[in-house]
């Protein structure tokens, strides 16, 4: 029996090249098996606030006004029926003579009216050939 003072013979290492093998080979395949989306977004312009409204856009605008009960009013005036072709006419109304530059729709939304409301004013709005269609905000204050 040979029995050694020096321990240091027989001490176990660790091999790390089979471990930098493994590991090379799961980086590529991550790096193969992933997938680059390019997600579409939605680019709108939100309304700001901070301007104070000249006496020129007002009177360049019609106000439409949607109730929590689904209710429209144009220019303080109720549509009687609330499909899409009453508010197309009822918007045409409202258009002043002589608006060179197609007025600017707002959208006075209760927080509680339906989307598909909102939706159909919209839709109107097209419909009547005005393009330009805007959402009235309520700044809160704390």
């Amino acid at each position: 029996m040979k029995f050694s003072r020096n321990g240091n013979e027989n001490a176990p290492e660790i091999n790390f090249i089979p471990l930098i093998d493994v590991l090379l080979v799961i980086i590529i395949f991550l790096t193969m098996s992933t997938t680059f989306i390019k997600s579409s977004g939605l680019e709108i312009a939100l309304p700001t606030a901070d301007a104070p409204h000249s006496t020129a856009q007002v009177a360049n605008e019609i106000n439409v006004s949607i109730t929590a009960s689904g209710e429209i009013v144009i220019d303080n005036v109720p549509v009687a029926d609330k499909n899409v072709d009453t508010i197309v006419a009822a918007l045409s109304a409202a258009i002043p003579a002589g608006a060179d530059p197609a007025p600017v729709v707002v959208i006075n939304a209760d927080a509680q009216a339906t989307h598909q409301k909102v939706v159909d004013v919209m839709q109107a709005a097209q419909a009547a050939g005005l393009p330009h269609i805007t959402f009235a905000i309520q700044m809160q204050t704390r």
